[in-house]
């Protein structure tokens, strides 16, 4: 199961997160050592160069795209590189959302698009989506046309 996505900025304020079986007592613990692990581990990473480190038997994958963190977290069948797709899916969908890598502001600004591209990627801890043309086709935020 893939058990969080987490975004951040580069302070590691939480700007948007996503879990799936984590207890609400446990979720503070992944959010403060997520953040933790990307402030000690992140300082002068290129975009998009992939980090992993396993904790209490889960496996976390996590990068740097412009001005945001991305923390992917799974167990079991999400194990490094099921994580690294989801990571590079999550981050293909951020940039074609925003245009290019983008600063904090740029993501706030796109906020609404960005969540509802994560909704389409992972629904309830399964990766569901990971073709960039049918993603962007599912997020359109455009009304039906009348035939």
């Amino acid at each position: 199961m893939l058990l969080a996505v987490l975004i951040s900025n580069s302070e590691g304020n939480i700007l948007v997160e996503r879990f799936n079986g984590v207890p609400a007592e446990e979720r503070l613990h992944w959010r403060s050592f997520l953040v933790k692990l990307g402030a000690d581990n992140l300082k002068g990473a290129k975009n998009e160069e992939l980090f992993v480190a396993s904790h209490k038997s889960v496996y976390i994958v996590y990068t740097v795209l412009g001005d945001i963190c991305v923390y992917t977290v799974g167990k079991d069948e999400y194990d490094e590189l099921a994580l690294a797709e989801v990571i590079f899916v999550i981050t293909s969908s951020v940039k074609d959302v925003c245009g290019k890598p983008p600063t904090e502001r740029l993501f706030l600004d796109k906020y609404g698009k960005i969540c509802l591209c994560l909704d389409e990627i992972v629904w309830k801890g399964i990766l569901e989506n990971t073709e960039r043309d049918r993603i962007r086709r599912l997020v359109r935020l455009k009304p039906p046309t009348d035939v």
